[in-house]
């Protein structure tokens, strides 16, 4: 009877097994091989190509691809610098909404969570558009008060960017966070209260301990997010191609290694390289957090 059970249980795990295996495990798979060869053009290229056999070649490739590996260090100290302060402004909304009641901070979440209901496309569009010089009111009104900003200098792309991808993320973060709030007991709170510690003692010392989970989730899903960013820098670069090169960020490089040059065993390489610095990124993080929770 219990081992009746037991399968039946497993049974609804089925359809989420196949997806798995489908959409995961199987293209993974198929990565991995096709990064094991490269095709060669016979002659000059009159006969044709040939795939070959080169083992771990394209991975020593990559690994000493300066374009690649510069790409990977310009958005790692991007993400340095945009994941703590999209966390932080997700923290102070969140503990904003736990302060207020649950009838006004459920209008405040649906208002705060409405950029992240918006596909990241779009919200590229919208942001690229909000900077032109041409047709956007944020040059104007930099005009008005002194400032000749130009989001589209090299000096401002990043930064441009960033607002962006904060814009566009902080609603799911706050979200995700002030779940975390709801279920820290009242009863500390009015403890606390009790004791005279004011809200932000109960803030600093109560509540934020309180969600260390919850931000050591959002920072690994941020990283995951911000190693393979590809919309933004995209849009910006059909905007100031002199700015955002083909090879601003690591899967720019990829998409146009596999579509413009045609070289997909290189691009799959590069796609398991990639996949291998962001779980061991993620893994740093979540020991790094987690020897700081203990």
């Amino acid at each position: 009877m219990i081992r009746s059970m037991r399968w039946k249980g497993a049974a609804f795990t089925v359809p989420f097994q196949l997806g798995f295996v489908f959409l995961y495990l199987l293209p993974i798979g198929y990565a991995v091989y096709e990064s094991l060869f490269t095709e060669k053009q016979s002659g000059l290229g009159l006969g044709g190509a040939t795939t070959e056999f080169v083992g771990l070649d394209n991975y020593t490739q990559g690994l000493t691809d300066s374009a690649f590996m510069s790409s990977i260090l310009r958005v790692v100290l991007f993400a340095c610098v945009q994941i703590p302060m999209m966390l932080l402004i997700s923290l102070l909304l969140a503990l904003f909404l736990d302060a207020l009641t649950s009838r006004v901070a459920s209008r405040f979440r649906i208002v705060l969570l409405v950029p992240y209901m918006i596909p990241g496309v779009v919200a590229a569009i919208v942001w690229v558009n909000l900077y032109s010089p041409d047709v956007g009111p944020l040059t104007a009104i930099g005009k008005s008060l002194g400032l000749d900003w130009n989001f589209f200098a090299p000096s401002m792309v990043w930064p441009a960017i960033g607002n962006l991808l904060t814009w566009h993320g902080i609603g799911y973060n706050m979200v995700i966070i002030y779940s975390a709030l709801q279920g820290v007991p009242r009863e500390l709170f009015e403890a606390a209260r009790l004791d005279g510690a004011s809200e932000l003692r109960i803030a600093r010392s109560i509540k934020i301990p309180f969600v260390r989970g919850a931000l050591v989730l959002t920072g690994l899903l941020s990283i995951i997010q911000m190693l393979q960013i590809f919309n933004e820098p995209a849009l910006f670069r059909n905007i100031t191609p002199q700015t955002v090169s083909d090879s601003f960020t690591p899967i720019m490089i990829i998409y146009n290694q596999a579509f413009n040059a045609g070289n997909y065993n290189y691009a799959a390489a590069l796609s398991v390289l990639l996949a291998l610095i962001l779980g061991v990124a993620s893994f740093l993080f979540y020991r790094l957090t987690s020897k700081e929770a203990d």
